[in-house]
């Protein structure tokens, strides 16, 4: 991608009215634009990040075996009032009439709606164990609204629901998605913190919420330093014993041992064996996926700008011809552009006729991992020189071997 021809705006100053590092860096390097509080569009640099992330996810999901699907945001009430969820969740739901006079919602969930998909679909235990999951839009009334796409109206979450014929089953698929999850947050740069927690609104019994340290965080735990034992802080009081250390958290995935809450209410039975008749037994797992984004910048910049993770960056290289007229300059630009992109590499030549401070300050901003910077002086001694942005390690490469270093580097 040509710089000069992409939709990249980037800003100088901090947006009035943001308060989280990673609110105000994702308005400046371009990822996202409000356009009202709690509601953004994802920009074209935000827009790649979102499907690297979404990519990982989906890897990992049908690496255990679970298959995708798509369900509809638009919900009629009816199905939430079998279970109660109309009036535990009012104060979250956008609901309104149809031109049918029907109540609707836009959906902040969809154990409702996929539990009502088994009820059709799944009717013998030859049918189970069966995982389905999708990467959706979700909305919720957010009445606080937080630090951009962190606490937002209408946010992107990864949902799997898993479908058994017994507790057994439920617990190895339980104990698959605990790993996935792992994997998927370590592929992002991310270390979590996983807790034990109460199951809240969802039902069920057990649950693991993942959490990473960030000082956005809503949630606190207590890490002790000589066991690892995690607790939850739910009341501020430092737990007895030996040394803990309290850290701040925001959660980024929630997985719930549901039972049959949804399958008893919704009426989704299996025929076993014997031809008797059972409820399913299921699981949900959630992970908030525009909300990952916001915590990866969290804990991933420095004063200049984000620093992305390898894995879930815009691009993987940015070409930066420090004096873009400079046909020497760009001719090698390009030669490199074309060799990397046929490696299989995106990536980004600043083309742009600006000056060095300027093309430097937008490189440090959007946080691409490794920098390739052709100047004059340099080449005049056949070298470039090559960055890299998480520790500003500058490696001076022969200007012929280039490709081949950047190929070395990315793959450590």
């Amino acid at each position: 991608m040509y710089w000069s021809k992409y939709f990249l705006p980037t800003l100088k100053e901090v947006p009035a009215g943001t308060e989280a590092i990673s609110h105000q860096l994702s308005l400046r390097a371009g990822l996202v634009n409000m356009l009202t509080s709690g509601v953004y569009s994802y920009l074209p640099l935000g827009h790649r990040v979102l499907r690297r992330v979404e990519n990982i996810i989906r890897q990992e999901m049908d690496a255990i075996g679970c298959h995708e699907l798509l369900m509809p945001a638009l919900q009629p009430i009816d199905i939430w009032k079998k279970t109660g969820r109309d009036v535990t969740m009012k104060e979250v739901m956008f609901s309104f009439d149809n031109k049918k006079a029907q109540r609707m919602c836009l959906g902040p969930t969809h154990e409702e709606i996929i539990t009502d998909i088994a009820k059709q679909f799944v009717k013998s235990y030859r049918h189970l164990p069966v995982t389905l999951y999708q990467i959706q839009t979700k909305f919720r009334d957010e009445i606080r609204t937080r630090f951009g796409i962190v606490r937002a109206c209408e946010f992107i979450m990864k949902d799997a629901y898993s479908f058994d014929r017994d507790w057994e089953g439920l617990k190895k698929n339980y104990d698959l998605q605990l790993q996935a999850y792992h994997k998927i947050f370590k592929r992002c740069g991310l270390d979590m913190i996983v807790v034990t927690a109460d199951s809240g609104a969802m039902g069920g019994s057990v649950s693991h919420e993942f959490l990473v340290a960030a000082p956005i965080g809503e949630d606190a735990v207590w890490i002790n330093k000589d066991s690892g034992q995690i607790l939850k802080d739910e009341e501020g009081k430092t737990p007895q014993g030996s040394e803990w250390e309290r850290k701040v958290a925001i959660e980024l995935g929630h997985i719930f041992q549901l039972g049959t809450k949804y399958s008893e209410s919704l009426g989704a039975v299996y025929l076993d064996e014997n031809g008797s008749q059972k409820p399913i037994i299921m699981g949900c797992y959630g992970i908030g996926v525009s909300r990952l984004i916001a915590a990866v910048i969290e804990v991933n910049n420095d004063p200049a700008g984000i620093i992305w993770p390898k894995e879930i960056a815009p691009f993987d290289v940015e070409i930066l011809p420090v004096q873009a007229g400079d046909g020497v300059s760009m001719g090698l630009a390009q030669k490199y552009y074309q060799e990397l992109a046929q490696a299989g590499l995106d990536v980004l030549l600043d083309d742009r006729d600006e000056s060095a401070g300027r093309k430097f300050n937008d490189a440090d901003l959007i946080g691409i991992p490794l920098r390739i910077i052709i100047g004059k002086r340099m080449l005049a001694q056949n070298q470039v020189e090559i960055k890299l942005r998480r520790n500003g390690q500058v490696t001076v490469v022969d200007a012929n071997k280039v490709s081949q270093e950047v190929l070395r580097l990315l793959s450590l």
